[in-house]
């Protein structure tokens, strides 16, 4: 069964750095490209970053390039969003989904809550 676990979520103030984790089971991690996506209140999805497997590319949405870097462990099964600068509107549910070959999103975690507010 595959599985995708975030955590790290929570409040923090503007300005400040939050470290989500993705931990994945189920599958084997190393090959999947992987993506965090967010959803901000009374929004639609936004894609944020992704990373591919072995080589690692990265890739990020304008609104984060800079701030956020998206990092992997495959040794411990887990992905990272590293978020720095933090500004209001990156308040959201940040969900990490898994790559499928087809480029769509075969699996996803159950999101953890970002709340940017002073």
């Amino acid at each position: 069964e595959v599985q995708l676990v975030e955590s790290g979520g929570g409040l923090v103030q503007p300005g400040g750095s939050l470290r989500l984790s993705c931990a994945a089971s189920g599958f084997t991690f190393s090959s999947s490209a992987m993506s965090w996506v967010r959803q901000a209140p009374g929004k639609g999805l936004e894609w944020v970053s992704n990373i591919y497997s072995r080589i690692s590319n990265t890739y990020y949405a304008d609104s984060v390039k800079g701030r956020f870097t998206i990092s992997r462990d495959n040794a411990k099964n887990t992905v990272y969003l590293q978020m720095n600068s933090l500004k209001s509107e990156d308040t959201a549910v940040y969900y990490c989904a898994k790559v499928s070959e087809t480029g769509s999103y075969d699996y996803w975690g159950q999101g953890t809550q970002v709340i940017v507010s002073s």
